[in-house]
């Protein structure tokens, strides 16, 4: 009798930065081992939002497979609500809603497990990204292996551990002080302002702090690693090339690059997009002269904070593609107003990013700096002007600057607005004639370079992913 196809369960948060790179995790994992099988796993809410058409067939008792002659499956789990976590400015209702999440979720992943193994599908690994800690005590409760995917850089990742380990009452006192630009030391990184940490490690250690919750998750997450025996596995959604000195100071972890991750062909996501105009917009335009613009899945966008944008695109003169979200839409003008500003962009609710950057006019790409956002620009050879505002966001932004040299951090005033001329600055600093930005775009086709070789086949992170299915086929 042959041994059980070795068969993984990808387990992620709700929210699209942690979906993409879960579900992007889920795909390569059957590109690099024809043998394997893989379920794919989020909340029942966002689960309908991502595949209504899979919904349908469930409900018609079609299946739940993805065309991969059921090597790739998708099953829902329950946070304990009916429609998911519906937003707002809420504290106490995101408090509980995480509360019900982590509850609700280890109950009903565990339930999946064992139904999986019901059916002759027995879970050999279970993979979970950030906001998962309990997952990996369903696994272990089950004697299954578990990995921890960390989809921001191994820097961060560093950051985290070693605040948890030693280094939290250093932080808090910098942040007491109330000094953003005093200097905190960990082992094995470069000094870091504390400004440029995580958000969740300087803010939201406050219990009054909305995201309170997200820090308590980190800290559990952290204690759950160091109860996995003999070690944590850790895949990083990142390079070894990109982070030689980071991933020497990761701690006693068996921490595996295998990134970055990217999507290989059209990609799922809860947004609705603008169809094929951004790609026949672009088309259009000569090459490497478009500015694009987008703050990714969860920023929100204040009417000055706009205006502003536009009007730093429209004095630039440079053509451009703006990303306003549908949940942004009340910042947005009346429509005719709107389309007589618009002489040199194109403004859409969401679009392939991806697809976007690899693009031939793209020649820079304004971004917030959440990781998925970083990975795909340095993927793709495209300069960056960075805009931080949360989580590990002004640490990417200091890598994007300062590690790589493939872009430029924008300076925001005391409100954290992006300002017209400053958003001007930063364009040109990239994409105009002078030798710095002429070097920025030099930097960025190098680490295209570097990042290609290391996820193609043969290069470090390819080999560090087979290597992890080698595992869990040894012991499956």
């Amino acid at each position: 009798m042959s041994p059980p196809r070795p068969h993984f369960l990808v387990l992620t948060f709700p929210l699209q930065g942690h979906i993409a790179p879960a579900l992007r995790l889920a795909r390569r994992l059957l590109a690099v081992a024809p043998d394997v099988l893989v379920t794919f796993s989020t909340t029942e809410a966002a689960h309908q939002r991502l595949f209504p058409a899979k919904r349908q067939q469930e409900e018609d008792g079609r299946g739940d497979g993805d065309g991969d002659g059921g090597r790739l499956e998708f099953a829902p789990f329950s946070d304990g609500t009916e429609g998911g976590y519906a937003g707002g400015s809420d504290a106490g209702a995101f408090h509980a809603y995480m509360a019900s999440f982590h509850a609700a979720g280890a109950r009903s992943v565990g339930a999946l497990v064992d139904a999986l193994a019901a059916r002759g599908r027995p879970v050999s690994r279970v993979v979970y990204t950030l906001m998962l800690p309990w997952a990996a005590v369903v696994a272990r409760g089950r004697g299954v292996p578990s990995a921890l995917y960390w989809i921001q850089p191994a820097a961060v990742f560093t950051v985290y551990h070693h605040y948890f380990h030693g280094h939290a009452g250093a932080v808090a006192e910098h942040r007491r002080r109330g000094y953003p630009s005093s200097v905190v030391e960990l082992p094995g990184l470069a000094p870091l302002a504390v400004g440029d940490l995580p958000t969740f490690l300087t803010e939201s250690t406050d219990p009054a702090d909305y995201f309170h919750a997200v820090f308590l998750t980190f800290r559990d997450l952290f204690d759950t690693l160091d109860r996995e025996a003999p070690k944590a596995t850790v895949l990083v959604n990142s390079c070894r090339e990109l982070e030689v000195g980071a991933l020497a100071a990761v701690g006693p972890h068996d921490v595996l690059p295998v990134g970055p991750v990217l999507p290989s062909g059209d990609e799922t996501s809860i947004f609705k997009e603008d169809g094929a105009r951004y790609m026949e917009w672009l088309d259009a335009k000569p090459a490497s002269s478009v500015v694009y613009v987008s703050f990714g899945s969860l920023a929100t966008m204040a009417r000055e904070q706009l205006d502003e944008l536009l009007l730093g695109l429209e004095e630039g003169r440079r053509p451009y593609l703006l990303v306003v979200r549908e949940d942004n839409k009340a910042a947005l003008t009346g429509e005719a107003e709107m389309g007589a500003r618009l002489e040199n962009g194109l403004v859409v609710e969401w679009c392939d990013q991806v697809r976007v950057l690899a693009h031939a006019a793209v020649g820079c790409f304004v971004t917030h700096c959440g990781w998925n956002s970083v990975a795909e620009s340095v993927a793709s050879g495209v300069p960056m002007v960075g805009v931080p505002k949360v989580s590990e966001q002004s640490m990417n932004a200091r890598l994007v600057e300062r590690g790589w040299r493939v872009g430029v951090r924008a300076r925001v005033d005391g409100g954290g607005v992006l300002r017209a001329a400053e958003l001007r600055r930063c364009v040109e600093e990239v994409m105009g004639d002078g030798a710095a930005a002429a070097e920025v775009r030099r930097m960025a086709q190098e680490w295209k370079r570097v990042v290609a070789e290391a996820t193609g086949n043969g290069g470090s992170s390819y080999c560090n992913l087979v290597g992890f299915v080698d595992s869990a086929r040894s012991v499956s």
